[in-house]
């Protein structure tokens, strides 16, 4: 039995706020906090003299990073966000062919494309939902790329990936994990993932400045870097001037000049505290929280907007259909709960260090304010 409780104690937040908001930002743990912590005050008390002892640390959580979605530490680079790391795909991948993505994404999803002027093709989404078939439609001799999220940020559906993965053909299967990643199990061997990014700071709980970017061997093989730094290259050390020997691993495309340590180390810890958990206990956890709180808010009369009547489709993260929304979320912070304020009223997401109280405070706190 996993001692919920005690892992609570591991983020101060929950002593002051029923914190729903790791849809937004995750709080960070007190060990991804000293991880970062060690790193700053090993810096102001001595200097560089660490330098390869946290080389070394950075290269094992590489390692447990890869290992966290079934990859070789080779695909896996440091990236401080999403963005960063949807960038270094699409460097990749430009020159694949038009875009299948989704009306419900997430910018940065779609952007960088259109950025390189590269056709996006935004599907409509059915009663919430981005069907199989709506994509295999899609699919023509112009697309090369599907670029969907895991789990949307607008209404909390959740994609079978392995469903996905199966009917991807000659398509590259890009998936940003930011809304999964640290709450769902991710395998991008079995789900034929062929790219992947995520940031560190929401589901991860590992704080802004932090995240990872996948990318396949296969895909490295096929494609090039687009920018590089003096660490890009083979034995960057010998200080070579004359001659270009490019390093062809996932990191050498995006850790181009001194890393940031702590940002990586505090990722690395956030991800000790999840394994140590087990994400599958984890996923369990996040979506009984989900359907306790969809339970409370239908038996109080409070609208959910989220798709969760297949619970397939089920994330850890629900709409709430609300009057005055950014009124509302100001509400409740008054009354010690963090939401987000979307369009269509609130967004409330369940995490593993989240409780039942939590769920209370809220709905009783919706009920107050309705009143």
């Amino acid at each position: 039995m996993i001692d919920w409780p005690a892992i609570r104690e591991q983020f101060p937040v929950t002593k002051r706020f029923a914190y729903l908001n790791s849809a937004a930002a995750g709080p960070v743990s007190i060990p991804a906090q000293n991880a970062a912590t060690d790193y700053y005050e090993k810096m102001m008390n001595d200097g560089d003299v660490h330098w390869n002892e946290w080389l070394a640390q950075r290269e094992a959580t590489r390692a447990h990073i890869a290992k966290f979605i079934n990859a070789e530490p080779d695909e896996i680079a440091f990236t401080t966000n999403t963005s960063s790391g949807m960038n270094v795909i699409v460097d990749a991948l430009e020159d694949r062919g038009e875009v299948i993505s989704s009306e419900l994404e997430f910018p940065v999803t779609t952007l960088p494309w259109m950025h390189r002027r590269i056709p996006v093709h935004l599907l409509a989404s059915v009663d919430g939902e981005v069907q199989l078939d709506t994509i295999r439609a899609a699919m023509t001799s112009h697309t090369g790329v599907i670029a969907l999220s895991h789990v949307q940020f607008s209404n909390g559906f959740r994609m079978n990936l392995d469903e996905l993965g199966e009917i991807k053909s000659d398509h590259t299967l890009v998936i940003n994990a930011s809304q999964s990643a640290g709450a769902f199990a991710l395998d991008v061997k079995r789900m034929k993932i062929d790219a992947l990014c995520a940031t560190g700071h929401k589901w991860m709980l590992a704080g802004y400045g932090s995240g990872f970017v996948y990318l396949s061997r296969n895909l490295q093989q096929q494609s090039s870097a687009r920018a590089l730094g003096w660490l890009s290259v083979e034995d960057p050390f010998e200080m070579r001037n004359n001659e270009l020997r490019r390093r062809h691993d996932a990191a050498a495309r995006v850790e181009l000049g001194c890393p940031h340590f702590a940002g990586m180390f505090s990722l690395g810890a956030a991800v000790d505290l999840i394994d140590e958990i087990g994400i599958a206990n984890i996923q369990e956890r996040v979506l009984y929280l989900n359907g306790q709180l969809t339970n409370r808010l239908a038996e109080n009369g409070w609208k959910i907007l989220s798709p969760i009547e297949n619970e397939g489709s089920r994330s850890a993260e629900t709409l709430i259909e609300v009057e005055r929304p950014a009124e509302v979320v100001r509400a409740l912070f008054r009354r010690g709960v963090i939401v987000t304020e979307k369009p269509e009223g609130i967004r409330a997401a369940t995490h593993f260090f989240n409780g039942e109280t939590d769920i209370d405070r809220l709905v009783t706190s919706l009920n107050e304010i309705r009143r």
